[in-house]
């Protein structure tokens, strides 16, 4: 059981971030007509257990082998785990949960006027998605990815781009309380459109190339099985996004409809 365990660095801020967070959303499901239900706190928790299980020792191993098991690290942090994050709504449960003089002292930093205009540029779509595409491009590069593989400090810096990236990306998407729409909702589906057309491209080239890109360890099986991965799987979440949404717009008529009945 041992090797499944993430090392400290990646265990130690999980679980520490899970303790928060179950101890910020036990208070306020105690306040008068809560937000937050079980099915918050299961996401959230799901994700952090996926993240520990995409960067568990076993699949670290696979990854520096196998461009396949890196190819699911990836997509499990860019499009699974980040998604359900922001599903577990965890914005007031983190902050609640904090002990209260840390508190006092990230409100104060937040409601600052310049970190609060950095932060709303930081938090604006357009930025999320050019930073989510960013990372998917730059981190695949053949360069950047060797150096990934041959230096452990620069894979938990390619991990964590892909991650914060991808936060920023999904957040006006799923638009857990208490954000707040940027774009009317309808621009959610290209936005997601666009982003699951960005990588075919890449996704087209590592299935059907003749030659191997990644030269440090992959094969042009291996690379090609990374391709389907990234292809198929990984536009997935993506879809079902683009259909959420979709379904949601479609029954807003609907809906405004039946309340002035």
């Amino acid at each position: 059981m041992s090797a499944w365990l993430a090392e400290p660095s990646v265990s130690l801020p999980v679980v520490v971030t899970a303790a928060v967070y179950l101890r910020g959303w036990s208070l306020v499901r105690r306040r008068p007509a809560p937000r937050f239900d079980a099915r918050h706190a299961v996401v959230f928790l799901s994700a952090l257990a996926i993240m520990m299980l995409a960067l568990s020792p076993p699949l670290e191993a696979l990854a520096h082998r196998w461009l396949a098991a890196h190819m699911v690290q990836h997509m499990l942090l860019m499009v699974v785990v980040a998604p359900m994050l922001w599903m577990g709504a965890p914005v007031v449960p983190l902050l609640v949960g904090l002990p209260r003089s840390v508190r006092g002292v990230v409100l104060r930093a937040l409601n600052g006027p310049g970190l609060r205009r950095r932060t709303r540029w930081l938090l604006h779509p357009a930025v999320g998605w050019i930073a989510f595409a960013l990372a998917f491009w730059a981190w695949h590069a053949p360069a950047l990815y060797d150096l990934a593989l041959e230096s452990d400090l620069w894979h938990h810096v390619e991990h964590t781009c892909f991650l914060v990236s991808a936060l920023l990306f999904w957040r006006p998407v799923i638009l857990a309380w208490p954000a707040r729409m940027a774009w009317p909702r309808w621009t959610m589906v290209p936005y997601l459109g666009l982003a699951m057309f960005q990588s075919l491209p890449l996704a087209t080239i590592l299935t059907f190339s003749d030659r191997v890109i990644y030269a440090g360890h992959s094969s042009v099986d291996d690379q090609a099985l990374a391709g389907l991965i990234m292809w198929v799987p990984g536009s997935l979440p993506l879809l079902l996004g683009i259909l959420r949404l979709i379904v949601e717009l479609s029954s807003r008529p609907v809906a405004m409809a039946s309340s002035h009945v």
